[in-house]
């Protein structure tokens, strides 16, 4: 057995052992989580509030202090665990969720949430180091999943962990996606062969070498400013067949891809990032953050102190152009390689791209034209953006389901035959089968990080003893570790925003800040970016896996190599928050 797989099964024997004490031993310490809305109350006294676009009726209020789920009941409740040794499934709040009024008369919808210390990181821990020292993803998540699993006394993997997580909305969004759409649509492409006609066209008109073909790929991330997966996934399949033939390293364009999808979002915001993060940061008594509006319009006064985000698409830039000196030695070899011998993958690398994507097979007799790229590519872009505009969140099932009946349409009146057709959607879902396997896992585990409460633990390290000008940076690292645990941003920003910016405003009345708002929006900027960070970065994440996925990198070549300029961007950006809240906050 390798060494590194030898260190491994010791690492997942004893994060085994560790979730089982801390199933039996450790009590869980419950932590006290208020939500405030923005609440009307109508003639007759009705309270109701806005969420996900529809009315909802405060049917019960009672006082704060009556509550079960004030911070002073629910630290009773972890002290009486505590004192009786119980397992920490043994007690537990009476209520889910309860609405109360505060001695200002605010309203507050309380939810109880808890964490094991720094026991709660353990089950993202070990996915990660698993990632690192078995090249596995998939062995590693599942890893990662069984641990988590045990900590929570959740035995039953299928019907505990599995199916319910699977049964969520949003994974099977995510599978219908990834799975159906995106795997038929890669298979009929890679049937009528219409990826390379359009690589050959790009590289007859506008590709001319490496350099061209990398500049092509970040514009298209620029152009594709929707961020997140949707971004990920059409960067990807658009310029894989144009940067493979001009013989660019995989790993280079993982990392153009990957850093020009999120970053880019949170700059150019005109998506969906806005409307869902103005709902996480509404402080009672804070002018600037009162409305929705005031709140939407904070977040784009936030956008120039979005550092990070500024360095990592700056840094791809810089990579497209050739000029690889912060790009870190991973990636210059990379380069060098591809140049060299033109491997476009490491010797060792296990790309996730599957061999059905990796070549065509056309039928004898099919001639393929680059419009069968183009056609159902402007039209997937053209149902994303349109749909976002008309409806206010894009309908990126709607865009790849018309993008593939499209492909099918076009090869069947230019004479293909059905069952070709059929076999080539059939490829496709061969194909990323085992990248969609591995994005279910990230996606369990990421719901169980947060379950375990790895992120809650990590905000509770903060204090309002701080140094005003250190909190950006702080946020910015706690951030940046808790996406990297969990492998998502958003599932962060509802961790972390809640928590953070009431922290950042108590700090300004507490220590007399001379700018607040401009000190919020430096704290809210650390928040939005660290986590930006850490999704980009984290092995678990659906971004990094499509990002690996579509361009066809190996995965853990992709984290390894893209790690260090990211590093360096976070940090640059760590400094010029905190020298922008000492000497001008």
């Amino acid at each position: 057995m390798p060494k590194n797989n030898s260190i491994a099964l010791v690492a997942f024997i004893f994060a085994i052992l560790s979730a089982i004490y801390i199933k039996q031993i450790i009590a869980p310490h419950w932590v006290e989580q208020s939500y405030v809305y923005d609440v009307s109350t109508n003639n007759n006294g009705v309270s109701s509030y806005i969420y996900k676009g529809q009315k909802v009726i405060i049917e019960q209020v009672v006082d704060y202090q009556s509550s079960p789920l004030n911070q002073s009941n629910l630290s009773n409740l972890s002290n009486l665990s505590n004192l009786s040794n119980l397992s920490n499934s043994a007690n537990s709040p009476a209520l889910e969720q309860q609405w109360v009024r505060d001695k200002k008369q605010q309203l507050k919808l309380l939810k109880p949430a808890f964490h094991f210390g720094f026991w709660s990181l353990l089950p993202a821990f070990i996915t990660i180091a698993l990632c690192l020292l078995t090249r596995e993803p998939l062995t590693a998540l599942l890893g990662g999943v069984v641990v988590g699993a045990i900590m929570l006394g959740r035995y039953d993997l299928t019907d505990k962990v599995i199916i319910p997580n699977l049964a969520k909305e949003g994974t099977a969004a995510l599978l219908l996606l990834y799975l159906w759409l995106l795997g038929g649509l890669l298979g009929i492409w890679s049937k009528t062969g219409a990826a390379q006609a359009f690589a050959n066209y790009m590289t007859k008109h506008f590709v001319k070498g490496k350099k061209s073909a990398k500049l092509v790929s970040w514009l298209l991330g620029i152009l594709f400013f929707q961020g997140g997966t949707m971004s990920t996934v059409l960067v990807g399949t658009t310029v894989r067949p144009l940067a493979d033939k001009a013989k660019v390293s995989h790993e280079e364009m993982s990392y153009i891809v990957d850093s020009t999808a999120s970053p880019i979002a949170s700059i150019l915001a005109f998506n969906a990032w806005p409307a869902y993060v103005q709902a996480l940061i509404f402080i009672p008594g804070v002018s600037f953050l009162a409305t929705e509006a005031d709140r939407i319009s904070f977040f784009f006064q936030s956008i120039p102190f979005s550092f990070y985000s500024m360095f990592a698409v700056a840094g791809t830039l810089l990579l497209s152009l050739n000029i690889t000196t912060f790009s870190g030695k991973r990636i210059r070899a990379a380069k060098l390689r591809a140049e060299t011998t033109h491997q476009l993958d490491a010797p060792t690398a296990k790309p996730l791209s599957a061999k059905e994507l990796q070549s065509t097979d056309i039928p004898e007799g099919y001639k393929p034209h680059v419009l069968e790229f183009i056609l159902p590519l402007v039209t997937l872009t053209t149902i994303a953006i349109g749909s976002f505009v008309m409806l206010g969140s894009p309908k990126i099932n709607w865009a790849f389901g018309a993008a593939l009946v499209l492909s099918a349409v076009i090869a069947l009146i230019k004479g293909m035959s059905l069952n070709h057709v059929v076999d080539g959607f059939g490829n496709g879902l061969k194909g990323v089968v085992f990248a969609s396997v591995i994005l279910m896992l990230a996606v369990i585990i990421g719901s169980i990080s947060k379950e375990t409460g790895g992120g809650l633990f990590l905000v509770s390290l903060l204090g309002e003893q701080l140094p005003f000008w250190c909190l950006p940076v702080i946020l910015q690292l706690m951030t940046m570790i808790i996406a990297f645990s969990t492998g998502t941003s958003w599932g962060t920003y509802a961790i972390a925003f809640p928590l953070a910016m009431p922290l950042a405003w108590a700090i300004c009345q507490s220590q007399g800040v001379a700018d607040p708002e401009l000190f919020m929006m430096l704290c809210f900027a650390s928040v939005l970016n660290g986590s930006v960070f850490g999704d980009q970065c984290s092995p678990i994440s659906d971004t990094t896996i499509l990002s690996a996925m579509t361009t066809g990198c190996d995965l853990m070549d992709h984290v390894k190599s893209q790690l260090v300029p990211a590093t360096l961007a976070a940090s640059l950006a760590g400094v010029l928050w905190t020298l922008t809240a000492y000497f001008f906050a």
